[in-house]
C-alpha cells in the first residue's frame, strides 16, 4: 500500500505503522524505531499548510458528491497538503541535526470559510 508519493520510499510494514524516508530523514508514526536506538531527543518539529477551495474543483466535486463516489480532486488536494506539511516538518528537523522524526501525527482545522490548515508534527531525534 502506497501511503505517500512514490518518490518518497514509503512502506507499510504492519497494521497502523507508517515509515518513510524524506530527504534522508526517517519519518515514523511510532515512539520508537524498530531496530534502531534513539540517542538524542531534539524537540518537537512541525510543518503546516493552509489550502483554499477552488471554484472549478468545487463544482465538479459537488456533482460527484451528489452521484456518489470518491471526491478525487479533494483527495489530491489533501495529498499535496500532506506532502507540503511533511516537507516543512522535515526541513525543521534537518536544521536541528536530526536523523529521524518519531511519533508523527497530523491534524486539521478550519481557518476560514473555504480554507483549511493541515498540520504535521512529531519529535526530532538522532537515531542509530
Amino acid at each position: 500500500m502506497q501511503l505517500f508519493r512514490p518518490n518518497l520510499e514509503a512502506s507499510l510494514t504492519g497494521a497502523g505503522y507508517m515509515e518513510q524516508m524524506v530527504q534522508g530523514i526517517l519519518v515514523v508514526n511510532t515512539e520508537t524505531i524498530p531496530g534502531m536506538m534513539i540517542t538524542e531527543t531534539l524537540g518537537v518539529v512541525s510543518g503546516s499548510t493552509v489550502r483554499a477551495k477552488n471554484l472549478g474543483r468545487d463544482i465538479t466535486q459537488g456533482l460527484r458528491n451528489i452521484m456518489g463516489g470518491e471526491l478525487v480532486k479533494y483527495t489530491e488536494l489533501l495529498e499535496e497538503s500532506r506532502q507540503e506539511a511533511i516537507g516543512r516538518m522535515v526541513a525543521e528537523a534537518m536544521s536541528r541535526g536530526a536523523t529521524a522524526i518519531v511519533n508523527v501525527r497530523f491534524a486539521t482545522s478550519a481557518v476560514t470559510a473555504g480554507a483549511a490548515e493541515l498540520f504535521a508534527y512529531g519529535t526530532a531525534v538522532k537515531a542509530e
